[in-house]
């Protein structure tokens, strides 16, 4: 699948990034050469390969993942008393998106 500089720039404005018109050639040379690669993997016969549920073993005492326990945590008073600009129990940041 060939990936055009009209999608680049179409993507580019949904995620608010301003390309130059060399970054866009290049992001559609790179997006495209990935989406290549993706299509060569889909021709691999995955069939008779069982799913993993853990990546580096199966989901049993040797898992990677802790327990979900429940631990104490901060107070939302305690959690915003260091912050330098908060109200109403919460962070206040300033505005980087304005649309």
């Amino acid at each position: 699948m060939k990936i055009t500089e009209q999608d680049v720039r179409r993507v580019a404005e949904l995620a608010s990034l301003a390309l130059t018109d060399e970054e866009v050639v290049h992001m559609a040379h790179d997006m495209s050469g990935i989406l290549t690669h993706i299509d060569k993997l889909n021709e691999l016969d995955t069939k008779d390969v069982e799913p993993m549920t853990q990546v580096l073993y199966e989901a049993s005492d040797t898992a990677t993942l802790r327990e979900d326990i429940e631990r104490p945590s901060l107070s939302n008073a305690d959690a915003v008393a260091n912050a330098p600009n908060a109200g109403a129990g919460y962070y206040k940041v300033p505005l980087v998106i304005e649309r």
